[in-house]
């Protein structure tokens, strides 16, 4: 298992991780249903720690895989069998992601979880053998990962009363490992292109299920004929959300961001909240959708609130990650003045949708006119 180089020229996604991606497509989609019906019952605060949570596990995987791939992808017999060993994580966590959310059993989604983990595990050993000068780090990761897979085994044998206040600090542990594993060793060859475009087809992912969210918008209307009208001003209002969050992540090259160590933490860590925003919008919209057809008893500020918080935290991760660098200090401001205006938008809920649809509108328009005076 050598390394990948990191100059490389055309790297691209391979065929295999695009297949890898697609399975989290299962995992992303059950945790935004499952957001989405807690939630229609009224139970926002507690639907949004739990989705925080499965999220993570979901993220947490992937963006594992992807930056071990970017430096060491072999595409040997082996090297795909421990991919799909992985994936077969991925499954069983998507099928306890209701355990989670709903009855708060974290049972199948640490299972599924330290299954991926421990997969990854031999992908290191693999490299620790084969690879002299990166054998240090990765003996750091492979030890790192083990010994918290243990500590989250050991937490599903607490009760949930218990094992809430400690999945936090076995969050932080987790994410601790690669900058230690990297620290004082021979930092792991990433290819920068490749993990700009690896992060961009994820971005496709999530952002792809607030398009069916839509589509669903249009499905009911067409079976409540008296709701039609509405429930077509919300898939048009969630399209135009959906695309123009496409087009801000899109606006600018992202590949310049991830040239140290430090920053490629930032970048890669960063996007938890942008992965996590854009999977939260299908779940706000179908809530949307639940409460104009009468099937959700909630505020419409509350309702409004689903969808324009995680518009406004989407823009705002992607503005401090990729677009703020790129901007002067006119243009930063009004951003983070529109960003925050979606939030405001919940004050008028009966117009927060087309408000929301509006006001990131209005930031593409800035973006593109900040890119034309450059």
């Amino acid at each position: 298992m050598a390394p990948r180089d990191p100059t490389e020229g055309h790297r691209a996604a391979s065929p295999l991780e695009l297949l890898f991606d697609l399975v989290f497509v299962v995992a992303v989609g059950f945790a935004a249903m499952n957001l989405h019906e807690i939630e229609a019952e009224g139970h926002v605060a507690s639907a949004v720690l739990s989705y925080g949570f499965v999220f993570f596990a979901i993220w947490w995987a992937w963006i594992n895989f992807t930056w071990f791939a970017t430096s060491f992808d072999t595409d040997d017999w082996l090297y795909r069998v421990m991919t799909f060993v992985q994936m077969a994580g991925v499954l069983v966590l998507a099928a306890g992601v209701r355990d989670v959310m709903v009855d708060g059993n974290t049972l199948i989604v640490v299972l599924g979880y330290v299954v991926m983990r421990l997969a990854l595990v031999g992908q290191w050993l693999r490299v620790a053998v084969s690879s002299p000068e990166f054998r240090r780090t990765a003996l750091r990761y492979s030890v790192g990962i083990v010994v918290v897979q243990v500590l989250w085994v050991l937490a599903v044998l607490l009760p949930y009363d218990v094992a809430q206040f400690v999945i936090p600090v076995l969050i932080l542990l987790e994410v601790l490992v690669p900058p230690v594993a990297e620290a004082g060793a021979r930092t792991t060859p990433w290819h920068t292109r490749h993990i700009a475009e690896r992060y961009s087809l994820f971005t496709l992912i999530v952002l792809g299920e607030g398009l069916v969210a839509s589509a669903n918008a249009v499905i009911d209307g067409i079976a409540h004929a008296d709701h039609l009208g509405s429930l077509l001003v919300l898939a048009a209002c969630g399209l135009v959300i959906v695309a123009a969050l496409w087009w801000i992540y899109f606006s600018r090259e992202q590949h310049a961001h991830i040239r140290s160590l430090p920053t490629a933490l930032v970048f890669g860590y960063g996007h938890y909240f942008v992965f996590a925003a854009a999977g939260a919008l299908p779940a706000g919209i179908e809530v949307a959708v639940s409460a104009d057809a009468g099937e959700a008893d909630l505020s419409h500020a509350t309702v409004a609130a689903t969808i324009a918080v995680p518009v406004a935290l989407f823009v705002l991760s992607i503005w401090a990650l990729a677009l703020r660098p790129t901007l002067t200090i006119g243009f930063n401001v009004t951003i983070v003045a529109l960003a925050l205006a979606v939030v405001a938008s919940i004050a008028v809920p009966e117009a927060s949708l087309v408000a929301t649809a509006a006001l990131v509108t209005a930031i593409v328009v800035v973006l593109e006119v900040a890119e034309r005076r450059e």
